[in-house]
């Protein structure tokens, strides 16, 4: 479910954060799912519980779980996650955009790229030797 990286920058409680947010955002994690207890997590991931603590009150504080209490801690709206997620990639795409264009590429090229991409991501990964 979770894997941590402890080569990573980040704080745990960060990474786990994001890790939540991203099963949230695919539909792993459902609107009104419990989450795993904090302990039960801890135990899982080898961690403090305290950390775990922290990585809830935080996605409790962004509206992404609520807690009720006796009961535990559950995926709150999916729909408003989706929405946040989709307007950071709009941003990121706009900032993409602008460098494509800066760097000379032709729409046709990223047109290329993009339908390329979606039906074969390992085709992002290799060199591409045509920038025509």
């Amino acid at each position: 479910m979770i894997l941590l990286d402890y080569k990573d920058r980040r704080p745990i409680y960060e990474q786990i954060v994001e890790k939540l947010k991203d099963l949230m955002i695919c539909g792993v994690l459902e609107q009104d799912s419990q989450l795993p207890s904090v302990r039960s997590l801890a135990t899982d991931l080898s961690i403090n519980p305290n950390t775990i603590q922290r990585a809830y009150a935080e996605l409790e504080r962004r509206g992404f779980i609520y807690s009720v209490k006796g009961k535990g801690s559950f995926v709150a709206d999916t729909s408003s996650i989706r929405a946040l997620k989709n307007s950071e990639l709009k941003i990121k795409l706009g900032s993409w955009i602008d460098e494509a264009k800066r760097s000379g590429l032709t729409e046709d090229k990223v047109h290329t790229w993009i339908a390329e991409g979606w039906t074969k991501p390992e085709y992002l990964e290799g060199e591409d030797k045509t920038y025509d």
